[in-house]
């Protein structure tokens, strides 16, 4: 039986990595601050050696925006070789090499560490998740207008099928960077933003803003998007009709 660690196992897409490895078959080890079994915050490494022994792999899901994901990894690495781990899996983001937004900077940083490891290794970049795309706009739709970014369009993702890819990954061989994940359409964030409200019942004017800086310049050129990859088959209105049925 294959033993998987999984980083960052109670979120959004570690959860659903859990979930599917264990339905193939393989022996799951949940990784996060808040674990029964393996509860180790990956800020301070504390616990990491007795969580990767015998680890077969390792899919590395855990990020925090708030920052420290390079100092986290750092820790990861480290403990994976001395375990003598073969396989390290690492979710990144499009465009983290040509958006200069501090999280993606750190991503990059942390995508460089892995591949100069020493441990094999798989990098999967993808587009935004659908629910990245949700917490923003039902944050902004608590103002009286719904502000979003002018000339921004996003190319948003399922998490499951992110979750599906990343299990497939970490049941073979490393792969260095495989292909990038992106969502089936790439769509105007003003666009997105409607279809929430519809979906929702809410009545908002939608308010493109321009915005200021290297960030938002590199969002509004597309460095973020992959439509060459736009492989991902559940668009945002599905996804938002989805939670809908689930809360109902």
């Amino acid at each position: 039986m294959t033993t998987i660690l999984v980083t960052g196992a109670t979120g959004t897409l570690g959860r659903q990595v859990a979930e599917r490895l264990r339905t193939e078959g393989a022996d799951v080890r949940g990784l996060s601050r808040r674990s029964p079994s393996y509860a180790v915050d990956l800020r301070d490494g504390k616990g990491l050696d007795t969580a990767v022994d015998g680890v077969d792999t390792i899919v590395h899901c855990a990020s925090s925006p708030r920052g420290g994901d390079d100092r986290a990894a750092g820790f990861l690495i480290e403990a994976a070789r001395r375990a003598g781990v073969p396989h390290l899996v690492y979710i990144s983001i499009v465009g983290v090499d040509r958006v200069p937004l501090g999280y993606y900077t750190v991503k990059r940083r942390v995508e460089r560490m892995i591949e100069d490891s020493g441990i094999g290794a798989t990098i999967q970049r993808t587009t935004q998740f659908h629910d990245l795309v949700l917490s923003v706009v039902s944050g902004a739709a608590k103002l009286p207008v719904l502000p979003v970014p002018a000339g921004v369009s996003v190319q948003p993702v399922d998490s499951g099928e992110v979750a599906d890819r990343l299990a497939a990954l970490a049941l073979g061989a490393p792969a260095g960077r495989v292909p990038d994940l992106g969502g089936p359409e790439v769509r105007e964030f003003s666009a997105l933003a409607g279809a929430y409200l519809r979906a929702t019942g809410r009545r908002r004017r939608v308010v493109p803003v321009r915005l200021a800086g290297k960030a938002y310049a590199g969002f509004r050129s597309g460095g973020h998007l992959s439509p060459e990859h736009a492989v991902g088959t559940v668009t945002f209105e599905e996804f938002l009709a989805r939670r809908h049925r689930r809360a109902g």
